[in-house]
C-alpha cells in the first residue's frame, strides 16, 4: 500500500464504504475501503482499530 495521501475537497455522495477483517501471517488486519474508487482504503492492525462505540 502506498503511504501517499491526497486531501479530498468534497465527499462523494454516492460512495460505498465497507469494512472487513483479514487474517494473514502477520495477524488480523482491519480494512476500511471506499469500493467506488480505486486504491481508496486504509488498513490497521485489528487490535489498534477503534470499536464502534469509540467512533461515536
Amino acid at each position: 500500500m502506498s503511504q501517499e495521501t491526497d486531501a479530498v475537497a468534497a465527499v462523494a455522495e454516492d460512495a460505498e464504504v465497507m469494512a472487513s477483517v483479514e487474517t494473514g501471517p502477520a495477524g488480523e488486519t482491519f480494512i476500511l475501503a471506499d469500493i467506488t474508487r480505486d486504491d481508496a482504503y486504509v488498513t490497521a492492525p485489528l487490535q489498534d482499530a477503534a470499536t464502534l462505540p469509540e467512533w461515536r
